[in-house]
Formats: C-alpha cells, sequence, structure tokens
C-alpha cells in the first residue's frame, strides 16, 4: 500500500478513463439510474433503470458487467506494472512477495467493507467473501502466470478453467437435487459453501462471491492482462491494436452466446458464457476507449473519468462509509424542493456524484494517490 504524490506509472489515458467510467457506475451512477425509474411516462427511461439492478437470478443487466469489466481492467495493467519490475530488474520473489501482500491488504480491505460494522463478538456472521477480495486473488494468481507462462498458454488456462468449472456443475450431483440443476437451491456452487465457507453467505443459503464462482472470475482478469499485451506490444501499430482488441471481443461475445444455450449467460453463478459475455464485452469497451481517446485524440471528455480512474479504490472504500448522498440532501434540497419529493431520490443521487467527482478533482488537484 502506498499514499503517493505522483502516480508510480505512466498508462495509456483510456485505461484510466474506462477505469474511472466503471468506478462511476459504482459509485454513484448506479443509484442516478435506478432512481428514474417511474419518474417519467417514458419507456425507453425506464428501461434504462431496470439496467441498473440486478436480476434476482437468471438473467442479464448492464450493471451486471460492472463488476466484470473492473476484473478485466486489473489485469490489463498487469503486463504495464510487471513489465516494468521486470525490465528494471527487479527480483521475482520481490514481485511475488508485493502481490502477495497486496492480496492480502485487498482481502482485509473487503472484509471491512463487507462486514461494517464489524462483527468482532460475533465471528460467525462475518461475510468472507468480498468483491476488493475477488480482485487480489485474481490479480496474485494473474501476476503469477504471466511471470510463468505465455499469453498463448495462459489462453488456454483460461478456457480449461471455464470448461471444468461447466463440467462440474453439470456432472457433480448435489444431494437431493442431482447433477445440473441450475436452481438458487439446488446448485453445485450454493451448496459447497454452504459445506465449506465458513461465515455468513449474503443470501443465507448462497453467495455469489463464494468459492467455486472465484475460478471463473479469474479468468476476466488474465483475459484483462492478454488485453494489456496488445496494447504494451511496440512492434504492433495502433490500427493494429484496435483490430486485435475488437476481435478478441467478437470471439468472446460470439462463443458466450453459443454456450448460452446449455449454460445461461447470467452473474449469480459466474456461468462460463457469462465471462466469455462480460469479457468479450470489456474487450470492446476498451477498444472504443482506446479508440476515441489515444488514436483519435478526443481527450477532454475522458478527465472526467480519468480523474475518477486515478483513485479509484479511493473512491471505493470511502463510499462505503461517508454518505454523499445525505450530504447533498443537506446542501442541495433546498434547490429542488420545489420538483417534489418524488423528484428528491433523483436528485439526491446527482448532487451525490457531483459531491464524489469534486473530492476526487481535489485529490487528483493535489497529486494524492492512494494505491495498493
Amino acid at each position: 500500500m502506498a499514499l503517493s504524490l505522483t502516480p508510480k506509472s505512466k498508462r495509456l489515458t483510456s485505461i484510466d478513463a474506462l477505469r474511472g467510467f466503471d468506478m462511476l457506475m459504482i459509485c454513484g451512477a448506479d443509484a442516478f439510474f435506478s432512481s428514474l425509474e417511474g419518474k417519467t411516462s417514458w419507456g425507453w427511461l425506464n428501461g434504462l433503470a431496470l439496467q441498473f439492478e440486478h436480476p434476482e437470478w437468471i438473467g442479464f443487466t448492464f450493471y451486471d458487467f460492472i463488476f466484470p469489466l473492473f476484473l478485466f481492467i486489473s489485469g490489463v495493467s498487469i503486463p504495464f506494472s510487471i513489465g516494468k519490475a521486470l525490465e528494471t530488474e527487479v527480483p521475482r520473489k520481490e514481485i511475488y512477495r508485493k502481490a502477495f501482500i497486496r492480496m492480502l491488504m485487498l482481502i482485509g480491505f473487503g472484509l471491512l467493507v463487507k462486514n461494517a460494522p464489524f462483527p468482532f463478538f460475533d465471528w460467525e456472521q462475518i461475510r468472507l467473501g468480498s468483491v476488493l477480495g475477488r480482485i487480489g486473488i485474481a490479480g496474485f494468481i494473474t501476476i503469477f502466470l504471466f511471470l510463468n507462462f505465455d499469453s498463448k498458454k495462459r489462453l488456454l488456462i483460461a478456457g480449461a478453467i471455464l470448461l471444468v468449472y461447466y463440467a462440474a456443475i453439470f456432472l457433480i450431483p448435489v444431494p437431493g437435487f442431482g447433477a445440473g440443476n441450475l436452481s438458487f437451491e439446488g446448485n453445485l456452487v450454493g451448496w459447497f459453501d454452504r459445506n465449506f465457507l465458513p461465515g455468513r453467505l449474503l443470501q443465507g443459503q448462497y453467495d455469489e462471491l463464494g468459492i467455486l464462482t472465484t475460478f471463473p472470475a479469474i479468468c476476466l482478469t488474465i483475459l484483462g492482462a492478454f488485453a494489456g499485451e496488445i496494447l504494451k506490444n511496440y512492434s504492433l501499430s495502433q490500427n493494429q491494436k484496435l483490430k486485435r482488441l475488437l476481435l478478441s471481443g467478437f470471439i468472446c461475445v460470439v462463443l458466450a452466446l453459443i454456450w448460452n444455450f446449455h449454460f445461461p449467460i447470467f452473474k449469480r453463478l459466474w456461468t462460463s458464457s457469462y465471462i466469455l459475455l462480460t469479457g468479450g464485452m470489456a474487450f470492446l469497451s476498451l477498444g472504443l476507449f482506446y479508440l476515441v481517446i489515444d488514436i483519435l485524440k478526443f481527450q477532454k471528455w475522458a478527465f472526467f473519468f480519468v480523474v475518477i480512474g486515478m483513485n479509484s479504490l479511493t473512491i471505493y472504500l470511502i463510499y462505503r462509509f461517508v454518505s454523499f448522498r445525505n450530504t447533498s440532501r443537506l446542501l442541495f434540497e433546498g434547490l429542488y424542493k420545489p420538483l417534489g419529493e418524488n423528484w428528491f431520490p433523483v436528485m439526491e443521487s446527482l448532487g451525490a456524484l457531483l459531491l464524489v467527482w469534486l473530492f476526487l478533482f481535489f485529490l487528483y488537484k493535489k497529486k494524492i494517490f492512494f494505491k495498493v
């Protein structure tokens, strides 16, 4: 962990902008868009609002893409950070040590975020699964693979993980339900966590951030590292890099849609088809940002997202413990009160977004970047 006055490594603007876009969806934009449901008679606006809610079980919305995108982006950064370490002859043992410590710290932060207020005297109520913990584990394993296997072998490993996960769910019988059961009560993932994951599961019988779903999630970071290698490949022109990103995205999406016929695309189970779909969408999103920002040089608009992307961990942690929405209400309610109570949630969310960005802009101007 480091509190630095300058960024440690110079990255492509498109990477930081895409990371900022993703974090914005988590820390404010989701609440804003979701609050628009039912506020007007416009069907398209209600449809947009519904895209920022997770389906109860099987199904897919845009909001289901946000966490996978962050896993993917964390992988994109690996060829740049590890490549720089290798170029400066940092011993591999030191790289492993730092990656392991980073993983432990993210797991620790994740435990704090998911369990606040922390149940110090009731350990059975601690939820072990977390977003940050999954990012830490996926990052560590991907760094290990990056240092020991070439890109082709890493992609084969990712493919093998998705196939084994698929086979396990459809071939290993769950007591009382049999094999291949994808229901909330009868799936292998939930049964495994109920029997082998200590502590509290998010939904009592099930936790999508449990043990088995971690394995397919790691594949997103592996795919991200592959995208990072494409961008870092100095022998390729910008157009060649763009074509490879878009082609990779297209292949992943097509495979996902085919696989969907037997293994449905949905986030709660982190299905193999879901991993390929969101991985493909991440490739395409990165390609779009890279085209607009780094190739065509339309960069001014991206500053809004870069400010967020440079301090993504900061806002994720602070957003959990600071009520920007309450502060927004206290500061701005007098301005939007004439709109009526029906619009209060929308305006509170919009004000919270403004406060989040201004806080991060302050850190950006002071060159304060909190990184793990």
